[in-house]
């Protein structure tokens, strides 16, 4: 009884208002928004991913020996990762801190959040949503490193065995390509692994693994269409790239 009494006490003491059950009701309503809201943005950043990897051949990795890791790390759209993970997070805060926050510990609040933003993503990278989330981060946001600039900077590096342009001129076993520099190589194909959906003719985009020789000249060792580029708007201002 006495320790009742205290307790009313001090509620007096420090003039402590009931809060209305309208207000729990309406805060449990908008942390349930916010999680969705996280979840749909998710779900956006995993299907730009997605559209990344659709545009990665990770089947070259078998073709590569310490540069395996470089490939696959160089390649990571590191900036969708890191606002997946972010938007993830605080889905998870979130229903940490709703009315039935208590029922879930943190390991199936993760498995939820994960589930249905890749679910998401899933279905807006099949419905195109991926590709309309980049160009509006490339056409809106003025230092947004794009997934074909990464793409283009990553293969851009003959001096470690990558290169890729447009084929110019084609002479058997032999062609010209001006690299997204607006440099001119002498490419020379023969003994390589020319991938059976390319056509090598003038202004076909390949990319290429193999070796400077010379002076801009490149031996290729395996070739392959560069494949879902968005044009030209994405060639780097003019440099030395064998430097």
């Amino acid at each position: 009884m006495k320790s009742s009494k205290t307790i009313v006490d001090r509620i007096k003491e420090k003039r402590v208002k009931q809060l209305p059950k309208w207000y729990f009701t309406l805060k449990n309503i908008l942390n349930w928004v916010f999680f969705s809201i996280c979840i749909i943005l998710g779900g956006a950043a995993f299907s730009v991913i997605l559209l990344s990897i659709q545009q990665t051949d990770f089947d070259l990795i078998s073709h590569l020996s310490h540069s395996s890791w470089e490939f696959a790390l160089g390649l990571l759209p590191f900036f969708w990762i890191v606002i997946l993970l972010t938007l993830l997070v605080l889905a998870m805060i979130t229903v940490k801190r709703s009315k039935s926050g208590y029922k879930f510990n943190w390991t199936r609040i993760f498995g939820l959040s994960i589930g249905v933003s890749i679910l998401l993503g899933t279905l807006f990278f099949i419905g195109g949503g991926g590709h309309q989330l980049e160009s509006i981060f490339i056409e809106k946001v003025k230092y947004y490193d794009s997934i074909q600039k990464n793409k283009m900077r990553f293969w851009m590096r003959p001096e470690k065995g990558f290169l890729a342009g447009t084929v110019n001129t084609v002479d058997k076993k032999r062609f010209t390509l001006d690299d997204f520099y607006g440099y001119l190589w002498e490419v020379d194909i023969s003994n390589s692994f020319v991938s059976n959906d390319l056509e090598i003719k003038k202004g076909q985009k390949v990319k290429m693994i193999g070796k400077v020789t010379g002076l801009y000249c490149f031996k290729v060792v395996e070739i392959r269409p560069w494949r879902n580029n968005y044009g030209n708007s994405f060639y780097h201002e003019r440099g030395d790239p064998t430097k």
